[in-house]
């Protein structure tokens, strides 16, 4: 194993420093690895225990140290050293951090990537197999092109990103620094954007609700704008990002967005947003910052989502959405309302029951008052 490869090793006590810990027992245990308690194997491993079943699986862990949510207490033959964390989630992303596992991204530029003689790749740089660089394409020091990677003409990529195989960067495309893209990312398709010659169906049926045109001939509105991801954004697997009709499609700085996310042409995402997979954002959309969208959210186009609010799964949003506002449902509402919803929902086998017994009670009544009266006639 060469030094390069060789696990990153840290003390139980720098541990501790760089998660902002408690440390109980020895802080010179030395760490080569994270793992579930279950998978302890050895003294240098470290057991993750921030959950209530992970803890109890360090009953005769064979780990050297764990790390425990500090509303758990270990068992008695858990191991003797550990730290106490305040915010289990954000701790992992640390220790995840210290001890990664970056992809196999050898320096220099393999002999099957083809690079334009007016391209420029800044050094320190990696550049894999089968790669295509276009015309006049800036990609800064420290970035990673990993196999199969498109980058188009004009398109700048900054410092220190990791393109993953199969991503494809349209041209013009403008990248910061520190940029992820997974897997077969689309940045810079052109949009989803045409017009008829004559009034259409979709706009008759805006106007008066009917279907009172045919789409006879449909004209593309081609997509001579761009794409802007702002530092720090990751991009998930098969997500694509499409390219403004004029101007940019842009994703503020710091912005996570998962997979199989479809985000429209002329949008705009704030900074720090969490966007989770299937989520759709049509064209023009206006996203505030620090927004969360939920799995399989939609959002309608031309559609404003105010600063920190939050969009639960599954919701379909046709109407703007006020900053800090918790909107569920489809369409969405602001939950309180849908939830009122579901209950009322919940209740309708019973009130359609009772419905039935009045009914046939005052059938009933009907027909006894009905002969009475015939019969004092």
């Amino acid at each position: 194993m060469t030094d390069a490869e060789s696990p990153t090793e840290r003390t139980l006590h720098e541990l501790a420093d760089a998660l902002g810990a408690r440390l109980v027992g020895d802080g010179t245990v030395r760490i080569r690895q994270v793992v579930h308690p279950s998978a302890a194997r050895s003294m240098t491993d470290l057991a993750l225990a921030i959950e209530p079943q992970a803890c109890d699986a360090l009953a005769g862990c064979a780990a050297g140290a764990a790390v425990l949510a500090d509303r758990l207490t270990p068992p008695a033959d858990a191991p003797a050293n550990y730290l106490v964390v305040q915010r289990p989630r954000y701790a992992l992303a640390r220790l995840l951090e210290i001890f990664d596992r970056p992809p196999h991204a050898p320096a220099g530029i393999h002999p099957s990537a083809v690079i334009d003689p007016s391209a420029r790749i800044a050094e320190p740089a990696s550049v894999g197999a089968f790669v295509y660089v276009g015309p006049r394409a800036e990609i800064g020091p420290g970035t990673v092109l990993m196999a199969h990677v498109t980058i188009g003409a004009d398109a700048r990529i900054g410092a220190d990103c990791l393109l993953h195989p199969g991503v494809r960067i349209g041209e013009r495309v403008i990248v910061g620094d520190r940029v992820i893209l997974q897997h077969n990312a689309s940045i810079g398709a052109d949009g989803f954007s045409y017009a008829t010659p004559e009034v259409g169906s979709v706009e008759t049926v805006r106007a008066t609700g009917r279907v009172e045109a045919q789409n006879t001939r449909i004209v593309r509105i081609n997509s001579v704008g761009t794409v802007v991801l702002e530092d720090d954004v990751e991009v998930g697997a098969n997500t694509t990002i499409d390219r403004g009709t004029l101007g940019a499609t842009t994703v503020g700085r710091g912005t996570k967005i998962d997979n199989l996310v479809m985000i429209g042409h002329n949008t705009t995402v704030g900074e720090n947003c969490l966007i989770a997979g299937q989520v759709g954002l049509s064209g023009s959309c206006r996203i505030g910052d620090r927004v969360v969208l939920a799995g399989q959210v939609g959002v309608a186009d031309h559609i404003t989502i105010g600063d920190d609010a939050v969009v639960m799964a599954g919701s379909g949003v046709g109407r703007d959405v006020a900053p800090r506002a918790v909107v569920l449902g489809y369409p969405a509402l602001p939950k309180e309302k849908t939830f009122e919803q579901f209950l009322y929902i919940r209740r309708l086998k019973k009130m359609f029951e009772r419905l039935a017994d009045l009914t046939q009670r005052v059938d009933r009544i009907e027909k006894t008052t009905g002969g009475e009266q015939s019969g004092a006639t």
